[in-house]
């Protein structure tokens, strides 16, 4: 059963920064789309980025164009463990954010600029910016 823990979100200024932590267990396949999502009070689920990976190997990470420049999208195999670095945060910013991984190319998920959802999910970690 595959199984992801968030951790690292919190309250922070406008200006600020986090990084989140999505630890992953459970899954027993080399290769992944992994990425985060977004949920903001009142709307939809966004995705926010992803990155492919395979026996070590990272593709190019993918960002939604609000987040270009501002987050940054890593894993780290040894530690099975995927991180979403976010600075210059903006009250938009605010939601829960969720990661997420599939065993599929990353590219077959994107259409248009938005992101489909991934089969599993964590259950989420609060990121709140105050401006």
């Amino acid at each position: 059963q595959v199984q992801l823990q968030e951790s690292g979100g919190g309250s922070v200024q406008a200006g600020g920064s986090l990084r989140l932590s999505c630890v992953v267990s459970g899954y027993t396949y080399s290769a992944a789309c992994m990425g985060w999502f977004r949920q903001a009070p009142g709307k939809e689920r966004e995705g926010v980025a992803t990155i492919y990976v395979d026996s070590g190997y990272s593709g190019i990470p993918v960002y939604i164009d609000s987040v270009k420049g501002r987050f940054t999208i890593s894993q780290d195999g040894a530690k099975n463990t995927l991180y979403l670095q976010m600075k210059s945060l903006k009250p938009e910013d605010t939601a829960m954010y969720y990661c997420a991984i599939e065993r599929r190319l990353c590219s077959t998920l994107w259409n248009g600029g938005s992101l489909a959802p991934l089969g599993n999910w964590g259950q989420g970690t609060q990121v709140t910016v105050s401006s």
